[in-house]
C-alpha cells in the first residue's frame, strides 16, 4: 500500500467533504422534486470508501454495490456532474437519465453499479472476478454489500464458489446497524456479521468503517492477498449511516441521541482533526477546500438543472435491436 501521507489526509478531507456536500444537495432537491423515487444516502459511511480507493489499483480494479451508490462512483472518477444529472432523470447523465438513483454505472472506470435488488450483486462481483481471473488480468474486484443483504442465500453460493475457484475478490459488509430499519441484533444469532467467512475457511474480520487509514490498511491487505492468488476476503465495515435508510425513512427504530453519539467519531471530523494537529494544513487552507467543495456542488447542481430531459426516442433506442425489424433503428 502506497504510504499515507499529509497529501493522502488532505485529499481524504476534501474527497470526504464533497461527497457529503453532494449528497445533502441531493436530499435538498429531493424535496424539491428534482430528484425523484429512492433515494439512499452515504452520510457518515465515507471512510469505508475513502480508504477502499486508497488502497486499490484504479487503472483495472472494480468495484460493484447495492443502491447506497452515488459516491463511489465519483470516487472511481466518473464526473460528478453526470452523475447528478442521473440522478436528476437528465439526458446528460452516466445512463442518459434512465438508470436513476439506484443504478448509477460506468464502464469505462469499472464501477457496475448500483443494484436495487438486496444481495443481487453478491454473485456477480464474484463473477466479475471470475472473469478477471479466466481471462489473467490481475485486477481485483471489490463487492460491497449492507448489513441486510447478509441474510440472502446468494451470499452463500457466492462465497463458496468464490472459495472452491480462489477468485480475485474482496467481499465489504459495511454494516450500519439496521439494514432498512431493523437492527442486527433482531435479525442476526451472531452480531459478528465477519464470522460468516468463518464456514468457508475465507480470511476474514471486522474493521473500523469509521478511519479511513483503518479500512486502507486492512483492504490493502485483503487486495494484496486476492491479486497474489490468496483467494477471496470477506470483511466487515462498522459504520453508521447518519440519515436514514432512505430519503422516506422516519427512523423510528433509533433515537437522535444515538445518531448524535456516533456523529462525535464521524469520519471527516477525525480526519480534519488530524490534518490539524499534525499541521498538514491551517484553518484558513481548510476554509480553502470547503469553498472548493461548495463551488463544485453548486456546478453539479446547475449542470444538472440546466441539462435536458432525454427525448421519448431515445426508449427506443435502449432495447435490443431486432435485424429483420427496421422500422426501429437505433441511433445510440
Amino acid at each position: 500500500m502506497e504510504k499515507i501521507t499529509k497529501e493522502v489526509y488532505l485529499k481524504w478531507y476534501e474527497d470526504m467533504l464533497f461527497w457529503r456536500k453532494f449528497e445533502d444537495k441531493l436530499a435538498a432537491v429531493y424535496i424539491q422534486q428534482k430528484v425523484r423515487g429512492f433515494l439512499h444516502l452515504y452520510n457518515g459511511q465515507e471512510a469505508v470508501l475513502a480508504g477502499a480507493l486508497h488502497a486499490m489499483d484504479l487503472t483495472k480494479d472494480r468495484m460493484i454495490t447495492a443502491y447506497r451508490n452515488h459516491v463511489q462512483p465519483i470516487g472511481m472518477g466518473v464526473d460528478p456532474r453526470k452523475v447528478m444529472a442521473e440522478l436528476y432523470g437528465k439526458v446528460t447523465g452516466t445512463s442518459k437519465g434512465m438508470g436513476g438513483s439506484m443504478h448509477i454505472f460506468s464502464k469505462e472506470h469499472r464501477f457496475y453499479g448500483g443494484h436495487g435488488i438486496v444481495g443481487g450483486q453478491i454473485p456477480l462481483g464474484a463473477g466479475l472476478a471470475f472473469a478477471d481471473k479466466y481471462f489473467k488480468r490481475d485486477a481485483v474486484t471489490l463487492c460491497y454489500m449492507g448489513d441486510g443483504a447478509v441474510r440472502q442465500g446468494s451470499l452463500h453460493e457466492a462465497f463458496n464458489l468464490a472459495m472452491l475457484w480462489q477468485l480475485p475478490v474482496v467481499f465489504v459488509c459495511e454494516n450500519n446497524g439496521y439494514a432498512m430499519g431493523t437492527s442486527v441484533a433482531r435479525t442476526s444469532h451472531s452480531t459478528e456479521i465477519w464470522k460468516l467467512g468463518l464456514g468457508y475457511e475465507m480470511p476474514c474480520g471486522p474493521v473500523d468503517g469509521m478511519d479511513p487509514a483503518t479500512v486502507a490498511q486492512e483492504m490493502s491487505k485483503a487486495i494484496e492477498r486476492a491479486r497474489s492468488g490468496g483467494g477471496p476476503t470477506f470483511l466487515e465495515m462498522k459504520t453508521y449511516r447518519y440519515r436514514g435508510h432512505s430519503m422516506s425513512d422516519a427512523q423510528h427504530y433509533r433515537t437522535k441521541e444515538e445518531v448524535e453519539e456516533y456523529k462525535k467519531i464521524d469520519p471527516i471530523t477525525q480526519v480534519k482533526e488530524v490534518i490539524l494537529d499534525k499541521k498538514y494544513a491551517t484553518e484558513e487552507e481548510i476554509k480553502a477546500i470547503d469553498k472548493r467543495v461548495k463551488d463544485l456542488v453548486k456546478e453539479c447542481e446547475e449542470f444538472a438543472d440546466n441539462s435536458d430531459y432525454p427525448p421519448i426516442e431515445q426508449l427506443y433506442d435502449t432495447v435490443y435491436e431486432q435485424e429483420d425489424y427496421p422500422f426501429l433503428q437505433h441511433k445510440l
